[in-house]
């Protein structure tokens, strides 16, 4: 078998569970992310689609995708590491503006990933899935509407410090609103409280919506003010799951711990990668008042380990018909459960 066919084995793990439904970000290789593409070629729309079709050569990702359903988030290496509207594309790119590469990424993405369209927005990756009366999946979109990438310190909201965007916002609350099922799970891109740095090397800029211990500023806004309207508006049964640090964790949030303390408790569950370096852990904001339940990580002194060192992650979400209690299991290469909880959904 050749290594292309080899590099993805660790798809049979995740496609053992079918036909549970699984959370899935879009993968890109990283060979062609961090070599031949992000390298200095013209970043075309055909580089982008055989960024996609590059996976499909291996045997494991081709079966798993007959068997499992895949719903896809666009984040950054769709076009590249860390892209927003500030980004400042190295000389070596023979095309340096990111509207045109996040335009033609764009279309390489919808076409290997076809979604419904919207017909208020074409090309809108955020939406919802109904799985029944017990969960609605909302899945964000926090690439497309954001302001520029830098030190996310401002002290009142505007499109500097735009994140899912006023328009995304309010259809969230919308949606959460209407929802009639058990559990509203909101799928988000990016963690919550996880500080993760537009600039790792030099430890400057935010790339997520965390910047460090304090009230709510920046991008925090936007959560402090979904989180607010849950509690106000009466919805129940709201758990995050989100992606992007290259590491497995689970987060209890408890507003007895929060500098912002208007919300209820909720959970947010952290997995990945599923093929590419592991990192972590990130350094943790206080604003929401995060309690680390569960981590695995290689530690500072091992970081951007490989694949074949084992630590890749995914997650598994079982829901009982009967009862409606939601388990979560973090789950590594092997299938091996590190870590699981089951949650009692709140009647009435």
């Amino acid at each position: 078998m050749s290594d292309i066919q080899n590099r993805h084995s660790y798809f049979e793990a995740p496609r053992n569970h079918a036909p549970e439904r699984h959370r899935h970000e879009a993968l890109l290789s990283p060979a062609l992310r961090h070599g031949r593409i992000e390298g200095g070629q013209k970043l075309t729309l055909d580089e982008f689609r055989a960024a996609h079709k590059y996976n499909f050569l291996d045997d494991n990702v081709r079966a798993f995708n007959a068997e499992v359903p895949i719903f896809v988030q666009w984040d950054d290496h769709e076009v590249m590491n860390n892209w927003s509207s500030s980004k400042q594309i190295p000389d070596v790119y023979k095309v340096r503006d990111i509207s045109l590469l996040a335009a033609r990424a764009g279309q390489a993405f919808h076409e290997m990933y076809p979604m419904r369209e919207s017909i208020v927005e074409p090309g809108r990756v955020y939406r919802t899935l109904n799985y029944g009366p017990h969960l609605d999946v909302f899945m964000l979109d926090e690439r497309s509407y954001r302001g520029g990438n830098g030190p996310n310190l401002q002290t009142s909201y505007g499109p500097d410090s735009y994140f899912i965007g006023p328009d995304q916002l309010a259809w969230l609350k919308r949606a959460l609103l209407n929802s009639r099922a058990t559990w509203k799970v909101i799928a988000s891109d990016m963690p919550l409280s996880l500080i993760v740095y537009d600039d790792a090397t030099n430890k400057k800029g935010s790339e997520a919506f965390a910047q460090g211990d304090g009230p709510p500023r920046g991008r925090e806004f936007e959560i402090a003010d979904i989180l607010r309207f849950i509690k106000t508006s009466g919805v129940t049964n709201t758990v995050w799951l989100t992606a992007d640090v290259h590491y497995a964790a689970a987060h209890y949030y408890n507003p007895d711990k929060a500098q912002f303390q208007d919300f209820e408790p909720f959970w947010e569950f952290v997995s990945g990668p599923l093929h590419a370096g592991t990192f972590g852990p990130n350094e943790l904001d206080n604003t929401f008042g995060p309690e680390v339940k569960f981590v695995k990580a290689p530690g500072p002194d091992r970081q951007n380990l490989p694949p074949s060192d084992g630590m890749q992650f995914f997650g598994h979400v079982q829901i009982e018909g009967k009862t409606g209690r939601m388990t979560v299991t973090l789950r590594d290469r092997a299938d091996v459960a590190l870590w699981s909880t089951t949650l009692d959904p709140k009647l009435g």
